[in-house]
């Protein structure tokens, strides 16, 4: 990873795309006279979406069960868990969830549930995956992890060649990997390439921080149903660990399917750390929408099927996106500058595996 700030856009034709494309959103939102926040939709969207994580762990701990209801209701919270992470995290850790800092700080600490820290996940999201998206080495998003290759500018190994099959599992053990051993990993990561202050203090309080909520996490999760409540080590664990395929899966999945397919770019900065574009025609050209017409995909994925309005407005909450959509669509189209889609969800998911194939595949050139 490099350190922020060595790699800066420079501007070329087609500099007023943006101004002209915020100055119409801008009056979408003064025109109708709402505000740019969430909405009573999206606040009743996340009492659902955390009820129905909760609702199943109350009855864990006060019913007695079957193993297998047990293991079912693991796995309605998995679902929940990934809903609860597009739906109502991001948007509130992007200060998008409403107008109410203090609201935005406490659904952004919706992030525990997945057991992840809220300081590690702005500075990989909201930092580096926004302001650098598709570019190697600064979006980690892309960067290589274990067996997967997600650039075709890193090298690529043999193994490779299976990694569209194996990749499902990787994907299963993400937020798995994200409770136990991730945040940790960052943190040594961003203090080694001095993305975070430098001040003994603050890091320490950092540190502090992340390995307080993993205590917690786990006690709760684990500890207090086996330990003090009583239930069955073995349907508790499996249990758990199925919830975490679930959410993990489904957040790794999603996620992917903006950026990790057929026709986004994944351009490089030159030797003066310069790349040759405006950064908004640059989160174009790497990012792309899917199944914007569908309403239960676009509920439960928290507007993350509209990726490129979100990288354009990540302060605007994703609730508004399918209405700027036909602004942002119709801008591009005037400028001739590409959106990219995919129309379907199934049509994202051939793209992504497909890109994942051709990634594994021996001198395969991707155009940049």
């Amino acid at each position: 990873m490099s350190e922020i700030g060595s790699v800066k856009w420079k501007k070329k034709d087609l500099e007023h795309f943006f101004p002209t494309l915020k100055k119409r959103v801008d009056g979408y939102f003064s025109g109708n006279k709402i505000k740019k926040q969430g909405n009573t939709r999206l606040y009743l969207k996340a009492f659902v979406l955390l009820s129905v994580y909760v609702t199943p762990f109350i009855l864990l701990l006060t019913l007695q069960l079957p193993a297998y209801v047990q293991l079912l209701l693991w796995a309605v919270m998995g679902f929940a868990l990934a809903g609860i992470g597009m739906s109502v995290m991001h948007d509130a850790n992007h200060g998008a969830f409403s107008r109410n800092k203090t609201l935005n700080y406490f659904m952004g600490h919706t992030l525990n549930l997945l057991g992840g820290s809220v300081c590690n996940w702005k500075m990989q999201h909201n930092v580096l995956h926004h302001t650098y998206t598709n570019v190697a080495n600064m979006d980690e998003d892309i960067d290589d992890k274990l067996l997967m290759r997600f650039c075709p500018h890193s090298e690529r190994r043999s193994y490779h060649r299976l990694q569209f099959i194996y990749v499902v599992f990787f994907y299963s053990i993400l937020t798995l990997y994200w409770v136990t051993l991730k945040d940790f990993v960052q943190f040594i990561q961003y203090r080694k390439h001095k993305t975070f202050c430098e001040e003994k203090k603050s890091n320490f309080r950092k540190i502090l921080q992340i390995v307080s909520m993993k205590v917690i996490y786990f006690f709760v999760a684990l500890y207090l149903p086996i330990a003090i409540i009583g239930l069955p080590v073995g349907a508790t664990v499996l249990g758990f660990l199925i919830m975490h395929a679930i959410a993990g899966f489904i957040l790794a999945l999603v996620f992917q399917l903006a950026h990790t397919v057929k026709g986004t770019s994944h351009p490089l900065p030159d030797e003066a750390g310069i790349i040759e574009n405006d950064w908004a025609i640059h989160q174009l050209e790497t990012t792309a929408n899917f199944a914007r017409k569908s309403k239960w995909i676009s509920w439960y994925v928290g507007g993350l099927n509209f990726q490129v309005e979100h990288h354009l407005f990540p302060y605007i909450s994703h609730v508004h996106y399918p209405e700027i959509a036909h602004i942002v669509k119709a801008t591009a189209e005037e400028f001739g500058v590409v959106y990219l889609e995919n129309r379907t969800f199934a049509g994202a998911v051939n793209s992504h595996f497909s890109f994942l194939y051709q990634l594994g595949k021996p001198a395969v050139v991707i155009p940049n």
